[in-house]
């Protein structure tokens, strides 16, 4: 008789997703939890599996890059503004806008992020969502306790 394997776990706070590292993983001046997606299919999954419907979620507006989501446990209705600036500059840092000066970003909750039937890896539809312009911003750019 033949038993059915369980798929490795997953940890939204860490960034993995059935056993695999999906998306790198900063902590926020405030504290949050800040994932970035390594590549359009892990975005999908970081966007479409980890991330809760209350947790914030940035990208990028017009381009392609790494989808970010801040994790969001205690269920605020707004994250505090050194976390909000800080994601989305991680947004416009791991995108094709890394080396730009001021970028918008596009921000919106968990649950207003979603995919169509065809769209292609890494794309999705959001719902609703604001827009704020920050400078881009990498992990080798912060001091080294930012990183975890």
């Amino acid at each position: 008789m033949r038993t059915r394997l369980e798929p490795p776990p997953s940890d939204p706070e860490q960034g993995i997703y059935r056993g695999r590292r999906i998306a790198r993983r900063f902590v926020s001046p405030d504290g949050f939890t800040v994932l970035v997606g390594k590549s359009a299919e892990d975005n999908d999954r970081l966007s479409l599996e980890l991330c809760a419907p209350q947790d914030f979620w940035f990208h990028l507006a017009g381009d392609s890059g790494s989808h970010v989501v801040v994790r969001n446990p205690e269920r605020l209705e707004r994250l505090p503004r050194a976390t909000e600036r800080f994601a989305a500059a991680l947004a416009a840092g791991y995108s094709k806008a890394k080396g730009a000066g001021r970028v918008a970003v596009h921000a919106c909750r968990g649950e207003d992020v979603s995919k169509r039937r065809g769209q292609p890896p890494g794309e999705v539809t959001l719902a609703r969502w604001s827009s704020l312009h920050v400078e881009p911003l990498r992990g080798e750019d912060l001091a080294a306790g930012g990183a975890g």
